[in-house]
């Protein structure tokens, strides 16, 4: 049983300090390698990792295709302003190949689960002789995982899985001690600006877990636009997370006096600490207009937008 560290209790600098020796105990002489995506969670990992490891940490952006508007490049940018060395690894036609006519949940999860760890980062690894991975997996990524309310792509060791059997390097998790108020805390003793540590969650599927239905490239492209009205829209809230979610069924809406069978956005915007329990964000009714008149507008096919206004439980804070 993992035993949690609340962010009322946690020491940051001393968390920071011990993180920073069992990595270099576990690596050794050697070398690891990490995965970034932008979100708090594995920005402060890598950060954690590079004082560590110095260059013997390989930090990749893997651009799946299923990312935010332009967060590739920016995500990289930013870090190697920070002086951390990031190269961008181009995955896209590997994971839309890997999504090509899934549908079910768990099996888009488990399809990019195993395009990422033993494809794309399989593949990587080879190439850096790496024999660890950082990852910035967390307490309440494990719950959900143990619990069957939603795998993971990032727990293993919990469900029987042995990462160094099944992708040939082993895990190193300096987070999985703490819930999402206690990395923000971390990253606040590292120093990041607050517009990185305060970023809103964002899931580690990407914007496959906001497509109910077929995550294929066009179908992103959708929620990747409202993604952005979304968040352009929400950002001084102060809510936890806001997201736009695609529905897989058309619905029937009229344009230019016709109808037309198009698409359907539902708006998420939640109030919570740590993810395990939320409730739905009490938006201004004109809120809501800006929103739908911004996602119909900008976002072609769309001809209805939806308020999410369950709590979790038994809700998610994710739809997939």
């Amino acid at each position: 049983m993992i035993q949690e560290i609340t962010a009322q209790e946690l020491d940051a600098d001393r968390f920071i300090e011990e993180r920073i020796r069992e990595i270099k105990d576990a690596v050794g002489d050697g070398t690891a390698i990490n995965a970034l995506s932008g979100g708090v969670d594995s920005s402060t990992v890598t950060m954690i990792g590079y004082r560590a490891l110095g260059t013997r940490l390989k930090t990749v952006f893997i651009d799946n295709g299923l990312m935010r508007e332009g967060e590739p490049e920016r995500v990289a940018g930013f870090f190697r302003e920070l002086g951390v060395p990031v190269d961008l690894v181009d995955a896209r036609r590997d994971f839309f190949s890997a999504l090509e006519g899934i549908t079910d949940p768990e099996e888009k999860r488990e399809a990019i689960t195993q395009t990422f760890y033993r494809d794309v980062f399989g593949r990587l690894v080879k190439e850096s002789g790496a024999k660890y991975l950082l990852q910035g997996t967390i307490l309440t990524d494990v719950d959900e995982t143990v619990a069957g309310i939603k795998r993971q792509h990032n727990v293993f060791a919990q469900l029987g899985i042995d990462p160094e059997e099944a992708f040939g390097y082993k895990i190193i998790e300096p987070l999985i001690r703490l819930r999402k108020d206690g990395v923000r805390k971390v990253g606040r003793a590292l120093g990041f600006p607050p517009e990185l540590f305060e970023r809103i969650p964002f899931p580690g599927p990407a914007l496959s877990a906001r497509v109910i239905g077929e995550a294929n490239p066009e179908r992103i492209a959708t929620v990747r636009k409202a993604t952005a009205v979304v968040e352009n829209l929400l950002r001084d809230t102060g809510a936890f997370q806001y997201m736009a979610i695609l529905h897989e069924d058309r619905v029937t809406g009229i344009r230019d006096g016709k109808r037309e069978f198009g698409q359907q956005i539902e708006v998420r915007c939640w109030e919570s600490t740590d993810a395990r329990v939320a409730s739905p964000t009490r938006l201004p009714f004109e809120v809501l207009e800006k929103i739908a008149a911004g996602i119909m507008g900008e976002v072609p096919g769309v001809v209805s937008v939806t308020y999410n206004i369950a709590t979790k439980p038994p809700s998610t804070i994710e739809a997939v």
